[in-house]
């Protein structure tokens, strides 16, 4: 009796002690009775891992520049919204380059050019030489130096004659893709938007445009070297160091009781960053000063908020 019992103590202490080998026993028979067979996983090495859930994919570089353009746009339309409550009405454009977008505050409404439609005399008078597969003339050069550097415009009526006036200056429009600009005779009340205007100083750039290597360069060369006292508008929103060009345009409007038509046009660029064109049409302007100082404000509000 006593050693039956202790046989049977002595089992239950190996049951308790051995239970490593109790169990390896018990992985390599295969009794079929009733608790025998292979030990599932979940009992020879614990709990199984849970399958890692699938990492949550944020918006794209793409996505979220076009949230901040939104944004950026949004506010720039609401600080115009609110200066122009203030000032006599204008419109702006401003074409980035670098990015392919292109903003516009009353972008379809059409004001008098005044000279800035000597850009566009300038362009078509480059791509009717390129047609020709001709240079400008000496003569050509010198009256288009004084067009746009100097803002002559017995310079500017000789060019526009030449070239067969405002049919021939329209037929241009089309080689330029302007669908918003007429011109007339009186070449400096010609009407245009600064969708329109933003598009020509894009082709004045753009290399898959119309214009040729060489015209380019020369629009270039005159636009970045006017007057100093034709240094204004456009190239207020330049920083410092930055690489500009403009054409102004300006006009005491009978038809307004003399105020003032105040316009500008040209292209801001410099680093690997900026590469702009940029139009503000305006009038109704008291003064001449005062007109100059709501353009160039807009101008520098672009550059706040769309941060190119």
């Amino acid at each position: 009796m006593l050693r039956t019992k202790s046989v049977i103590l002595a089992v239950a202490a190996v049951g308790i002690l051995g239970g490593g080998a109790l169990v390896a026993v018990g992985m390599t028979r295969d009794s079929g009775g009733e608790g025998g067979g292979v030990l599932s996983s979940g009992v020879v090495g614990g709990p199984s891992k849970p399958a890692a859930s699938p990492t949550p994919t944020g918006p794209s570089p793409e996505e979220l520049r076009k949230i901040e353009r939104a944004k950026q746009v949004r506010s720039l339309n609401a600080a115009l919204k609110k200066y122009s409550a203030t000032v006599p009405e204008f419109s702006v454009a401003v074409l980035d380059r670098k990015t392919g977008e292109t903003y516009a505050f009353r972008g379809s409404e059409a004001y008098e050019t005044a000279s800035v439609v000597k850009v566009q005399v300038l362009a078509c008078l480059l791509l009717d030489a390129q047609g020709d597969e001709r240079e400008l003339t000496a003569s050509e050069k010198e009256r288009a130096g004084r067009m746009i550097r100097a803002s002559d415009n017995a310079a500017t009526t000789s060019l526009f004659t030449q070239l067969g006036g405002a049919k021939a200056i329209g037929k241009c429009n089309k080689k330029l893709g302007l669908k918003s600009t007429k011109v007339v005779t009186a070449w400096g009340l010609t009407k245009t938007t600064v969708n329109d205007q933003v598009k020509l100083l894009n082709q004045l750039v753009n290399a898959k445009g119309p214009l040729d290597e060489g015209s380019r360069a020369y629009a270039k060369e005159l636009m970045s070297s006017v007057n100093s006292d034709q240094n204004w508008g456009v190239p207020a929103a330049a920083a410092k160091g930055e690489n500009f060009t403009v054409k102004n345009g300006w006009l005491q409007r009978s038809t307004e009781k003399n105020r003032w038509i105040i316009n500008t046009v040209g292209r801001v660029s410099g680093g690997a960053k900026t590469d702009v064109s940029i139009a503000v049409l305006s009038h109704n302007h008291v003064e001449m000063p005062g007109g100059i100082a709501v353009v160039e404000k807009v101008a520098k509000m672009t550059r706040q908020y769309l941060k190119y």
